[in-house]
């Protein structure tokens, strides 16, 4: 590609510029790096100031380029044979070779046997149709033509294309067998009774799901409007006329009832309140809160009919993911009793509190929750929202919470787990001033403080899992936060409540919050 001249230039101004590659590319505008570093070393090994530039020991000696020339000659002058058994060199270099070696042979490309070689199209063409139609093998065919035999195939993929087989012998049908025939009919046969049964199968499912008949129905006992709801829902994967000669049911009878479907759904209303309460409480509603939720809206429906409604429309609550979060640092103090003992009731407010820290990662970064649980009806009386999960976050809450039990004489026992922050002296002293009285989990024993652990289970599924945060910065996701626990203590219903909120059930029983 570059002549000794262009080499000795970059080299010599290689080592003018003081060996800089780049500034040597960028001047000369060639070569590549490795290849400036060879020919450099190349330059050291073999230069002579009074020759100039020679080249280093040849790469093929004599003996092989012989052998590869002889390999050539001996095995039906196929290059491709030759490469494949020496592992060198290239067919351009292979043709060189033998322009040297055999000058008898010419100068030629490299592939084809000795001989005249057909270049015309028409002798390709007949040389194609003699292998497709042959009788004998292909290499018979190739000698005959004097080409060898993978460019006779060459020339058929050429004419022919790769998806055309090269031989076209028919082949011997064998005799028709009877007991075949008789076999294969028997084979349909059973092929339309499974269908058959598959269809029925399916009626029934679609029977017990849409109108809610038991897996036994008959299906002609079915009425005609609930007929066409099943070929409604079926026609998908079976032909119309086909479920329609199974159900029994007239064509016209099917386009009447069919018309008909969208004026007759009673529950257009239902599904506009169900849709709006969903959306508006963080799509974490279920049907036993959405049914609460119709009734306080005088829309009184079944269950059943809230949870049909729900999976038509695709309203799914979000599902649990589990996320471990850890804040044990050893033993750091004394651990005090365990009081609580996995008894989260309480007869009254502030006797049972619950704390605990849980974690928030999304992309923007890393968002801790520090709050405290009330066991008498799941109220959060104070929470604090940070970016680390350190002292100033559970003391910020602990004030809050001390705060509003100063004016009375309620001293709620404070439960938590064995974290640090827990036994820091700011959070001891706090304690002790307040004469609030501690209570501690067992050693990696989570379900001691099951409640506080069930609170953060229902937040993240409802607000954090079901939600795409990547477009989110944590100041926004903090404001979210805490939009959600005031939603939570205001409006969100608890069904072991009555159907009501943690404040709308204090204010019920006459309980100042």
């Amino acid at each position: 590609m570059y002549s000794y001249e262009d080499r000795i230039q970059a080299v010599q101004l290689y080592l003018k510029l003081g060996k800089r590659i780049r500034a040597t590319i960028r001047q000369l505008g060639y070569p590549t790096k490795n290849s400036l570093k060879a020919w450099h070393r190349e330059y050291e090994q073999c230069h002579d100031l009074r020759t100039g530039y020679v080249r280093a020991t040849l790469r093929y000696s004599t003996e092989q380029k012989q052998a590869a020339v002889d390999h050539y000659l001996s095995h039906d002058r196929c290059a491709a044979a030759t490469l494949r058994a020496l592992g060198y060199p290239s067919r351009g270099t292979l043709a060189a070779w033998i322009e040297e070696l055999c000058p008898q042979i010419g100068k030629r490309t490299v592939g084809r046997v000795a001989g005249s070689v057909p270049r015309s199209r028409e002798a390709r063409q007949a040389a194609v149709i003699e292998l497709c139609t042959r009788e004998e093998s292909a290499r018979v065919v190739a000698q005959k033509a004097g080409v060898s035999r993978p460019m006779l195939y060459h020339w058929k993929n050429q004419l022919l294309g790769r998806e055309v087989p090269a031989s076209m012998k028919r082949q011997k049908k064998p005799a028709p067998d009877h007991a075949r025939a008789e076999l294969e009919q028997q084979a349909e046969s059973l092929r339309r009774d499974i269908r058959k049964l598959q269809l029925e199968r399916d009626i029934l499912k679609k029977a017990n799901e849409l109108v809610k008949k038991g897996m036994g129905i008959d299906p002609q006992l079915l009425s005609n409007r609930e007929k066409t709801m099943l070929v409604d829902a079926l026609k998908q994967t079976y032909a119309l006329p086909e479920l329609l000669a199974v159900l029994g049911l007239a064509r016209s009878s099917y386009f009447y009832h069919r018309a008909r479907l969208p004026v007759a759904d009673r529950h257009a209303g239902a599904r506009r309140v169900i849709a709006d309460i969903f959306e508006r409480n963080h799509r974490c509603y279920g049907y036993r809160r959405i049914r609460a939720a119709l009734s306080r809206q005088q829309v009184f429906v079944s269950e059943k009919v809230v949870r049909r409604l729900m999976r038509q429309e695709g309203l799914a609550a979000a599902t649990t993911r589990r996320r471990r979060y850890g804040s044990y640092r050893g033993e750091i103090s004394p651990a005090p009793e365990n009081l609580i003992n996995r008894d989260f009731r309480a007869a009254a407010p502030n006797q049972k509190w619950l704390t605990d820290i849980s974690e928030f990662q999304i992309p923007a970064g890393k968002v801790y929750l520090s709050p405290v649980i009330d066991c008498f009806d799941g109220l959060v009386v104070s929470w604090s929202i940070g970016t680390r999960p350190d002292a100033e976050l559970v003391n910020t809450m602990l004030d809050s919470a001390i705060e509003s039990v100063a004016d009375s004489d309620e001293r709620p026992v404070v439960h938590s787990d064995r974290g640090a922050h827990y036994r820091w002296p700011g959070w001891l002293s706090r304690m002790r001033d307040a004469r609030l009285v501690r209570s501690m989990s067992r050693k990696g024993c989570s379900p001691d403080n099951a409640a506080c652990e069930g609170f953060f289970g229902r937040l993240k599924t409802e607000l954090f899992y079901s939600r795409d945060w990547r477009a989110t910065t944590v100041d926004h996701f903090i404001e979210v936060l805490d939009s959600y626990i005031r939603w939570y203590n205001a409006t969100r219903i608890k069904v072991s409540l009555g159907s009501l909120s943690p404040l709308e059930y204090r204010e019920s029983l006459g309980i100042v919050a």
